[in-house]
């Protein structure tokens, strides 16, 4: 797993389609909704552009993010949140994600004013975890 700039990326063990459905009952069994699906893949090939598997999932939990929007209501843009799988050079899956507490900070939200961060944070490193031990 690495981070950049609030950017986390680790290596999922499945392929691209395996590693989406892996997140969407995983999201769904920890009470997120998944509220849509950008392949961009299948937009690139529908202009005859060639792009790897990428596609965003876009999910959240109103409970938590409504309390974040209730510090600022502008974190709104940057809610739900979203993960990228993704597939890279080498054909290894990815899946790349904005950790909420580098969200937040823009905003000047920090995980004592807000501990809904901290928990969303912890959510995302066991999915980080669960995924890395799924086959």
């Amino acid at each position: 797993m690495s981070e950049v700039n609030g950017l986390v990326t680790m290596e999922s063990p499945l392929d691209a389609p395996a590693t989406i459905h892996w997140l969407e009952t995983t999201l769904a069994s920890k009470g997120a909704t998944v509220f849509g699906k950008v392949d961009h893949a299948a937009g690139a090939q529908a202009v005859g552009l060639p792009l790897g598997p990428t596609t965003v999932l876009i999910y959240g939990n109103a409970q938590a993010g409504t309390r974040l929007m209730q510090i600022d209501q502008r974190i709104g843009i940057d809610l739900p949140l979203k993960l990228l799988v993704w597939t890279d050079a080498d054909g290894k899956t990815q899946v790349s994600y904005n950790d909420p507490v580098w969200i937040a900070a823009r905003y000047g939200i920090t995980p004592e004013a807000a501990p809904v961060l901290t928990a969303m944070q912890g959510m995302l490193k066991g999915l980080a975890e669960g995924l890395a031990a799924a086959r």
